[in-house]
C-alpha cells in the first residue's frame, strides 16, 4: 500500500528539492543514509522522513524508478546510459560518476498525466483519445507513454499518458513552467488529472513550506477543480451528431433553412440616444408611467423579439439572431414604450429545444439595448411556467429577473382570475418592476344578448387590478368593432393610466383595431416589424408608422428605418423555415392555431385540422366558455382533438363524460389547478368527469410550501458542479426535468448558441468551411471532411478539420442503435438507480434481488487496472432489480441495480 512520500503528498506530483547528490551512486538508487545496510546497485531505496529527520524504510525496487528523470534534470547525469554502461563493465568512477564529481545544479519537479479523474477519488477513466496536444518549451521534459489522437486507453493496463518534468533555478520557477506547461495540454475523450495537479502547483503550502502525508487530508481545496471548458470538441460532437442523425430540435415539415445569411444595417458608432427606460431608471414605475400618458404621439411595443416569433415561428428564434439586430434597434427605435424580449413560451422553449439559458438572453440583450424598456409575459402565479408555484418562488423570479435587466412585467392569468393576477403584480412590484396588470378579453361587449362577459365585467376587473398597484393597464386580444367601446369606458374612468392594447392580425384587421384603439384613447399599441407581422402575430409596424404619420398619433418612427429592420427579418425568417406557420398552417382563419396545429400534427391529426378547428369551438363551449389565452387555450384544444381523435360530438362528450378517459390538461383545469373561472366551472360535466377525484378551493398555489432554494442549489451542484448560478437555481424551480436535461445536452455538446443558426438547425455539408467565434477574440476555423461507416458498436466516425489540424468524433448512430442491443446507463436524476462508477469487471455482487439494504453497503465489486473499487449503495432500501453478472465487463456509469427507496 505504500508509495514514495513525494506521490503519498501530491497525487503523482513527483518533487526532487535535492540537496545532495548522493542518491547518484547507484544509478537513482537513494543509499546514502544506508551504506551500512550493504545494499548495491539496488535501484531504488524509497523512504519517509519526519519532521525530526528521522528516515523511515518503504522498499527497495532492483531498477530505475519513474522518478529518475528528476534526477538527470538536476544533476545532468544520464541514468539510463549509466546503467547500460555499467552493464557493459564499468565502473562508476570510470563513467565519472563519483560523490565529488555530483552537483545539484536548481529544482525539477515531475508530474505523471494520467487518465484518472480526481473527483471520483483517483478512480482510472477509459476511452477514445480524441485529442491530445502536449505542452512544451523550455525547460519541459516529456516522457511519453503511448498518448496520440484516437488512442483507446483499456481498463487494463497503466493510466499513465505521459510524465513532464520541469526544471528551473529554483522550486517556484519549476513550479511556474509546469503549471504553464500543463495548461496547455488538451486532452479530450477522457478524464485526466490535471485540474487536481495544477492546484498543488498553485498550493502556498507545497510552494513555500514542509508539507507531509496528511497534506491531501488538510487541503481539500485541491480537489476544487476549475472544469475543463473542452468548447471546441463538444461542438464538433453536437455538428457530427446532426450530421449522423439530424436536428435535434424538432422539426414539423421537411423545409430546409435558409442558406443565406441576413445583411445587419449599419449601426452608428457610440452610445444610443435616450429612451423611456432611462425615465424609468431616473423616476421609477410612476414617474415612468406618468411620461407615458404625457406623451403626445402614439408609442409601440415592439413584439418582435418575443410574441410575433411565438406566433409565426414556434418560439423558435434564437438568441444568435436577436443579438444581431438589437443595437440596431437601440440606435434607431429609442423612443419604443417597449421591447417584448422574453418570458410567456420563450423561456422553456429556449432550454427544451434551443439548449440555451433564458437568463444568458437577458443579459446580453440588456448589453446591446441599454436605452429601451424591456417587457416580458408572466403568467401571475404560475410566472414563467404551466404549473403552480410556491409563493416565494414567484417573487424570487420576479427578483431575479428585475436583476438581470427586466424593466415591464405584463401580468396576465388565463382566466382574469384575479387572487392568481394579483400575487404575480406584488411579485413584480416588490422586485421594483412596472407592473403591467392584463386584462384578458373574449366575448363581445358590443352584443347585449352575450352577458357572461360584459362591459361591466370588464369594468369591475380593472377597478380591482387598479386597486392592486397596477402602473399601466393592458388589454390583449381585440375586435375593431368592440374597440370603442371598452378603451372608451376605461380611459373615461382612469384617465390617468396608460392604456396599452393587444392584439393579434389572424383576421387581417389588426392595423385597423390599433388605429381605433389609438382614437379611442390608448397611449400603446403593440405591433411587429413588417415582414414578422400579420396572421397570428401583431400588425405591421410599417404600417402603422404611415397611417399614423402627421397626425396627432404620429410615432416619430422613420419609415426607412423600418424598412431596413423589417429587410433583416425577412431574410432571418428564411432560416426557421421548417417551424414558419405559413408552411404549417393552410387556413387563415382562427386565434390560437399556430400552437394548435402543432399539437394536431403531433398527434397525427393534421389531415384533420379543419375537423378539430371545428371541435374547438365545441370544446370551449363545453368548458363553459373560457377566456383563451395560454394554458386555458392548450387545455380546450386538448380536448378538441380528444373529440377528433375519438370521433366525438359536443353532445357524446356530455353524455358520457362519467366514462370517458379524458386528457389530463382537461381534468385538471376541472379540480381547479389553474384557477376558477368566470362564472364557475360547467356542471353537471364538472362533477361527471371528476367523480370522486379531489377540487382544489381558491387559489391553487397558496398552500404549496414555500421552496427551499438552499436545498435545491445544494442539489444542483451536486449533480453539476460549482458553477451553478441563483439563476440556474430559478430555472430549476421554474421547469426542474427541462432544466436538467438542458444542463446535460450542454455537458455533451458545449455552447451551441454560438453556432449560426443554419448549423444548429441543420447541420454543415461535407467540405463547408465556416467559423465560430466561441468567445470575442476566439474564433475557431472547421472544415466538415467526411462521415465514417458504421463500427460495430453503432457508432460512426465524423472528421473535421479545426484550425488546420485533424479532428475526429465518434457518432451514435441512433437508427442503427436501435436495432443493436447495449448495456443501460444509470440515469443521475433517477434516485436508485446505481451505476457503474468506473469503467471495470465485475468481480464480486455481493446482493440479491428482494434484499433490503442500508446506505454505505457494499453492493458489488469492480476490478480495472489492477485495482478494486467497491460499490456501495446510496441509500436504504430494497433491491428490486440487478443488471450484472459476475464477470460482466462494464463502461462507466453503465446500470448495476435499482434500489427502491425505503419510505
Amino acid at each position: 500500500p505504500y508509495r514514495s512520500a513525494m506521490r503519498m503528498l501530491t497525487g503523482s506530483c513527483y518533487i526532487s528539492p535535492y540537496r545532495s547528490a548522493m542518491r547518484m551512486l547507484t544509478g537513482s538508487c537513494y543509499i546514502s543514509p544506508y551504506r551500512s545496510v550493504g545494499y548495491e546497485n539496488a535501484g531504488t531505496v524509497e523512504f519517509l522522513v519526519d519532521k525530526h529527520g528521522k528516515h523511515y524504510f518503504i522498499e527497495v525496487n532492483s531498477r530505475l524508478q519513474v522518478e529518475h528523470t528528476v534526477t538527470e534534470e538536476v544533476t545532468d547525469v544520464d541514468l539510463v546510459h549509466a546503467q547500460l554502461r555499467v552493464c557493459e563493465g564499468r565502473s562508476l568512477p570510470e563513467l565519472g560518476l563519483t560523490q565529488e564529481t555530483i552537483r545539484v545544479n536548481g529544482c525539477a519537479i515531475q508530474c505523471r498525466v494520467t487518465t484518472e479523474d480526481p473527483a471520483r477519488g483517483f478512480q482510472p477513466d477509459t476511452g477514445r483519445l480524441e485529442v491530445f496536444r502536449s505542452g512544451e518549451g523550455m525547460g519541459i521534459r516529456l516522457d511519453s507513454a503511448s498518448a496520440f489522437p484516437g488512442a483507446v486507453i483499456s481498463p487494463h493496463y497503466d493510466s499513465l499518458l505521459v510524465k513532464v518534468i520541469a526544471s528551473g533555478k529554483d522550486m517556484s520557477t519549476a513550479a511556474a513552467k509546469m503549471h504553464r506547461a500543463l495548461s496547455e495540454f488538451r486532452v479530450r475523450g477522457v478524464k485526466t488529472n490535471i485540474p487536481f495537479l495544477q492546484n498543488v502547483l498553485s498550493n502556498h503550502q507545497f510552494l513555500h513550506s514542509t508539507v507531509d502525508t496528511q497534506f491531501i487530508d488538510e487541503n481539500q481545496n485541491l480537489f476544487i477543480m476549475k472544469p475543463v471548458q473542452n468548447r471546441a470538441q463538444k461542438l464538433l460532437h453536437y455538428l457530427g451528431h446532426v450530421m449522423v442523425n439530424g436536428p435535434t430540435t424538432p422539426i414539423p415539415v421537411k423545409a430546409k433553412p435558409s442558406s443565406i445569411d441576413p445583411v445587419i444595417p449599419t449601426v452608428p458608432m457610440g452610445e444610443p440616444s435616450l429612451g423611456f427606460r432611462d425615465v424609468l431608471l431616473r423616476e421609477g414605475p410612476e414617474g415612468f408611467a406618468k411620461a407615458v400618458r404625457a406623451h403626445p404621439g402614439l408609442l409601440f411595443m415592439d413584439t418582435t423579439f418575443r410574441d410575433a416569433h411565438q406566433s409565426l415561428l414556434a418560439t423558435r428564434v434564437r438568441t444568435h439572431d436577436l443579438k444581431k439586430i438589437a443595437p440596431y434597434v437601440s440606435h434607431n427605435f429609442n423612443n419604443l414604450f417597449s421591447l417584448e424580449n422574453w418570458g410567456g413560451a420563450t423561456f422553456d422553449v429556449a432550454m427544451r429545444f434551443l439548449y440555451e439559458c433564458p437568463w444568458k438572453r437577458l443579459q446580453e440583450l440588456r448589453t446591446l439595448v441599454p436605452n429601451v424598456p424591456f417587457q416580458m409575459l408572466l403568467r401571475g402565479a404560475n410566472a414563467v411556467g404551466y404549473t403552480n408555484y410556491p409563493d416565494n418562488a414567484v417573487f424570487k423570479f420576479c427578483e431575479v429577473a428585475k436583476e438581470n435587466g427586466m424593466d415591464i412585467f405584463r401580468v396576465f392569468d388565463s382566466l382574469n382570475y384575479l387572487p392568481n393576477m394579483i400575487l404575480g403584480m406584488e411579485a413584480a412590484g416588490r422586485a421594483g418592476g412596472v407592473v403591467e396588470a392584463a386584462i384578458s378579453y373574449t366575448g363581445d361587449v358590443s352584443d347585449p344578448m352575450r352577458q357572461k362577459y360584459s362591459l361591466a365585467y370588464y369594468v369591475k376587473l380593472t377597478e380591482e387590478l387598479m386597486k392592486a398597484g397596477t402602473h399601466v393597464l393592458y388589454v390583449t386580444r381585440w375586435h375593431s368593432s368592440q374597440t370603442r367601446i371598452l378603451i372608451s369606458a376605461l380611459r373615461d374612468r382612469y384617465p390617468d393610466v396608460p392604456i396599452h392594447v393587444h392584439t393579434h392580425d389572424t383576421a387581417g384587421a389588426g392595423v385597423a383595431a390599433m388605429l381605433a384603439c389609438a382614437e379611442a384613447g390608448a397611449d400603446v399599441v403593440d405591433v411587429a416589424v413588417d415582414s414578422m407581422a400579420g396572421m397570428t402575430s401583431q400588425p405591421s409596424m410599417g404600417a402603422m408608422v404611415a397611417c399614423t404619420k402627421g397626425t396627432k398619433l404620429d410615432t416619430g418612427i422613420a419609415l426607412e428605418k423600418v424598412f431596413d429592420y423589417s429587410e433583416y427579418w425577412e431574410v432571418t425568417r428564411g432560416l426557421y423555415a421548417p417551424f414558419d406557420c405559413t408552411a404549417t398552417m393552410k387556413s387563415d382563419s382562427g386565434g390560437q392555431y399556430t400552437n394548435l396545429h402543432f399539437q394536431a400534427h403531433s398527434m397525427g391529426l393534421g389531415n384533420k385540422f379543419k375537423q378539430v378547428k371545428k371541435s374547438y369551438s365545441e370544446a370551449n363551449k363545453l368548458l363553459g366558455d373560457l377566456i383563451k389565452v395560454t394554458p386555458s387555450s392548450k387545455i380546450v384544444g386538448d380536448l378538441a382533438q380528444f373529440m377528433v381523435q375519438n370521433n366525438l360530438t359536443r353532445e357524446e362528450v356530455e353524455e358520457k363524460a362519467d366514462e370517458l378517459s379524458f386528457p389530463l390538461s382537461v381534468v385538471e383545469f376541472l379540480q381547479g389547478h389553474i384557477g376558477i373561472p368566470h362564472g364557475g366551472f360547467p356542471e353537471p360535466f364538472r362533477t361527471r368527469v371528476l367523480k370522486s377525484l379531489p377540487r382544489i378551493e381558491g387559489r391553487p398555489g397558496a398552500t404549496l410550501p414555500p421552496l427551499d432554494f438552499d436545498a435545491l442549489e445544494a442539489g444542483l451542484r451536486l449533480l453539476h458542479g460549482d458553477d451553478i448560478t441563483q439563476e440556474d437555481v430559478m430555472s430549476a424551480a421554474m421547469y426542474p426535468k427541462v432544466f436538467q436535461e438542458y444542463k446535460e445536452f450542454t455537458g455533451s455538446f458545449g455552447p451551441v448558441d454560438c453556432l449560426s443558426t443554419r448549423l444548429f438547425l441543420d447541420g454543415p455539408k461535407i467540405a463547408e468551411e465556416f467559423q465560430v467565434e466561441i468567445e470575442r477574440g476566439k474564433t475557431l476555423h472547421i472544415k466538415a471532411l467526411a462521415v465514417g461507416d458504421l463500427n460495430k458498436t453503432g457508432q460512426r466516425g465524423v472528421f473535421f478539420e479545426l484550425n488546420g489540424q485533424l479532428r475526429s468524433v465518434l457518432v451514435k448512430d441512433n437508427v442503427a442503435m436501435k436495432e443493436m442491443k447495449f448495456h443501460p446507463k444509470a440515469l443521475k436524476s433517477v434516485r436508485g438507480q446505481v451505476g457503474a462508477p468506473m469503467p471495470g469487471k465485475v468481480i464480486e455482487v455481493k446482493v440479491e434481488p428482494g434484499q433490503k439494504v442500508e446506505k454505505g453497503q457494499p453492493l458489488c465489486v469492480l476490478s480495472a487496472m489492477k485495482m478494486e473499487t467497491v460499490v456501495n449503495s446510496p441509500l436504504t432500501g430494497v433491491v428490486t432489480v440487478i443488471h450484472v453478472d459476475t464477470d460482466n465487463s462494464l463502461e462507466g456509469d453503465d446500470l448495476i441495480l435499482e434500489i427502491t427507496a425505503e419510505e
